[in-house]
């Protein structure tokens, strides 16, 4: 119980508590935001953009008000590859343009509409409308890097290190760096039951769905950011990465954060929880670095 009280800030305190029991979405972070001053400067410069012709082929892009050429960040949020919403990731999104970004948040397709690697598809297509189109919005396209939380760091760094799918959406080469938060990267054998096993059990051949499978010399720098109480993604994933990283020769930190959970490492980019740790600084700290 005390270390949940120090979670809580000010007049956010009830709805925080909720949050952290489970009882409301993320999209609760939007609104604490305002609570506590800080990530100002920033303009929800594009809403409902379709990148594909679905209707979960989506995007909304967020910048620094007054940009131009400035560094870009793709986001894919997480969700077992079954839920999620955009929408629901405005606080991460506006932290990150507060930092001098230019943000893209796309939706994509979803289990039990599709299965893998149909996600993996649309996060490709995703960076090809940024490359596209971002410099109608402040942003680079020559300065593009991803990022995401859980199965969203999943794409984000699949993206990175397999080049089938850029390639196959026209942009190879596209991804300069990427983050990762709590991102499963080495998760095979599946759950039995599990959501793993539904967004990946049909494929021909499961290690190939991994992100450690394609782990290559001329990888991106890649940052992957754990917590070190996580159980639902355990850190290990990160760390085997980094491993296989490492003794190619391919440039990757890890850091793990302690007294962090799954969902504490993405509540952390908020506003009311930054001080639990600093996922936010070091994430743009590494992308300013990387992106120039």
């Amino acid at each position: 119980m005390a270390q949940t009280r120090r979670w809580v800030i000010g007049a956010g305190g009830v709805a925080a508590l909720a949050l952290l029991a489970g009882c409301t979405k993320l999209g609760t972070l939007n609104g604490l935001n305002n609570v506590t001053p800080g990530d100002g400067g920033t303009a929800h410069v594009a809403a409902d953009v379709a990148y594909g012709s679905d209707p979960r082929q989506t995007l909304d892009v967020y910048a620094p008000e007054g940009v131009s050429r400035a560094p870009v960040i793709v986001f894919f949020y997480g969700g077992s590859w079954n839920s999620g919403r955009r929408q629901d990731y405005a606080f991460a999104a506006k932290a990150l343009a507060s930092r001098g970004f230019v943000v893209v948040v796309p939706d994509y397709r979803l289990v039990p509409q599709v299965r893998y690697p149909a996600f993996v598809e649309d996060g490709a297509a995703a960076v090809a409308w940024t490359v596209a189109n971002i410099a109608r919005y402040g942003g680079d396209p020559a300065r593009i890097g991803v990022s995401g939380h859980s199965a969203g760091g999943y794409i984000a760094i699949l993206l990175a290190l397999d080049g089938r799918w850029l390639a196959a959406a026209g942009v190879p080469g596209a991804i300069k760096a990427g983050v990762g938060l709590a991102g499963p990267y080495d998760f095979y054998p599946f759950e039995a039951g599990g959501a793993a096993e539904a967004a990946f059990g049909q494929a021909p051949d499961p290690r190939q769905t991994q992100p450690i499978s394609f782990a290559r010399a001329e990888a991106p720098p890649l940052l992957l950011l754990t917590g070190d109480e996580d159980t639902t993604v355990k850190p290990r994933n990160a760390t085997a990465l980094a491993a296989a990283l490492t003794a190619l020769k391919s440039p990757v930190t890890v850091k793990t954060y302690p007294n962090i959970g799954h969902i504490g490492i993405i509540l952390a980019l908020s506003k009311p929880f930054r001080g639990k740790a600093p996922a936010l600084a070091d994430m743009t700290g590494f992308f300013h670095k990387t992106l120039g």
